[in-house]
């Protein structure tokens, strides 16, 4: 007889208010199918912690920090792993990444993504089932700057708390004529001195005559004017390993990327990178992709019988009733260091009239089931929420079972990657 474990994957836990005793209305619909499957995944994208961390120079866009007993309520979902790696991790620095990790162990709470190193924050978590053991990996799309990154031990000095990186390169491939322009504007501003001197001192190396520096940007001549972009090799080589690894010791691997990065302004158009370093991942030994970042649904591709969710978009969305706020957040808006969190919040969505509050996509989303037979996946299905776009602050971003208007929506997302969702009783279905 085959040996079945079931799975669910949710987006987004943006997650700052307390639920009341019973849930809200639709909770437990929801539980109960989360309650259904082996494993539960949620990604957190928010620090746990009582001002346990320093507020950061920048933030991933709110800073975002909950009390703790928001995971005792997050828990009453059901979820069992969770991803803690992503733009928010390093809001409040290395105190409030290892607060978030502290809260999570008391606990039990497994997850992946940050740690007290690199190494930690790489590793596989490890989750017991009855029929299987399951391994997730997760890593969060950085630009090289967030002080969130985590690092290494070295013989001598302890490691750096944070984040499972994951950096890419951008190049601009440009047609002759405007490389010449461009050319011409590095050489009359001195744009690039410091990096000409480096290579007449010998300790930089010159570039190929046909690519270009211009500042931290590059381009290359080419006979069409595009962008590229590609996966930083040590950071796809660090998962890589880790996949291979967790194969060794695990029937499943699951790995978890947090991007908010997609093709050009078209939100729902996975990046280049994106898709190169997802497809590495099943290549290495991963069973399945789960995405989320950029708070709204993307395609999903199944490559290789393995499927890749470019982004489950949000579960919850409470990004406007956080409690606190740093004296960077009013100043940044030219507001009093004293100014109060919802006149904030007023301000920077101008009364609810523009940003998140009334993009539709942001505010409906699936959570993706999928069942596995003897290590291989053989059906995905996917159910409708919808997190209240409309309604007052303080029940917007909260999910509820939603009609299969989003499962047409996600289908045209999908079929561009050749993907068939079959539609019915507001539930879609792939078949693998």
């Amino acid at each position: 007889m085959a040996e079945k474990t079931t799975f669910i994957a949710t987006g987004d836990a943006f997650m700052t208010r307390r639920l009341p005793e019973g849930g809200y209305p639709g909770f437990a619909e929801i539980q109960e199918i989360i309650g259904r499957h082996d494993v539960k995944f949620n990604n957190l994208e928010i620090t746990i912690h009582n001002q346990e961390g320093y507020p950061a120079v920048v933030s991933g866009g709110t800073w975002a920090m909950a009390e703790p007993e928001i995971l005792d309520d997050l828990k009453k979902y059901g979820f069992n792993l969770y991803n803690t790696a992503n733009n928010h991790s390093g809001d409040y620095g290395s105190g409030g990444i290892l607060a978030t990790c502290k809260y999570l162990r008391e606990r039990d709470m497994l997850y992946a993504g940050t740690g007290a190193t690199l190494r930690e924050a790489a590793a596989p978590a490890y989750l017991e089932t009855e029929n299987a053991r399951v391994a997730l990996l997760a890593c969060s799309v950085c630009d090289g700057t967030y002080a969130s990154i985590a690092g290494d031990q070295s013989v001598d000095m302890i490691g750096r708390p944070g984040l499972n990186p994951l950096r890419f390169k951008t190049t601009y491939h440009v047609e002759q004529k405007y490389f010449d322009v461009l050319k011409e504007v590095v050489d009359k501003t001195d744009m690039n001195a410091s990096k000409l001197y480096s290579i007449a001192c010998g300790y930089a190396n010159p570039l190929p005559e046909d690519e270009l520096a211009m500042g931290s940007l590059g381009f290359k001549l080419d006979t069409k004017t595009e962008q590229h972009t590609a996966p930083l090799k040590k950071d796809l080589d660090r998962m890589i390993a880790n996949i291979r690894e967790a194969r060794r010791q695990a029937d499943y691997v699951l790995v978890s990327i947090h991007s908010h990065k997609f093709a050009g302004l078209d939100t729902v158009n996975p990046a280049e990178f994106m898709q190169v370093y997802c497809k590495a991942c099943i290549d290495a030994g991963a069973d399945a992709i789960l995405g989320h970042g950029p708070h709204e649904l993307q395609g999903i591709e199944i490559y290789k019988g393995k499927p890749i969710f470019y982004s489950l978009g949000n579960f919850i969305f409470q990004t406007e009733t956080v409690s606190l706020q740093p004296a960077d957040a009013y100043q940044n808006k030219g507001m009093a260091h004293d100014t109060f969190v919802g006149e904030y919040m007023n301000n920077r969505s101008q009364n609810g009239t523009r940003g998140y509050c009334v993009l539709e996509n942001i505010w409906r989303s699936v959570m993706a089931g999928f069942t596995a037979e003897d290590g291989k996946i053989t059906q995905i299905q996917l159910y409708p929420i919808d997190m209240r776009m409309g309604a007052p602050r303080s029940k917007m971003g909260i999910p509820h079972l939603s009609d299969d208007k989003v499962l047409h929506y996600l289908a045209e997302l999908s079929a561009p990657f050749g993907t068939k969702l079959n539609i019915q009783d507001n539930i879609a279905t792939i078949d693998l």
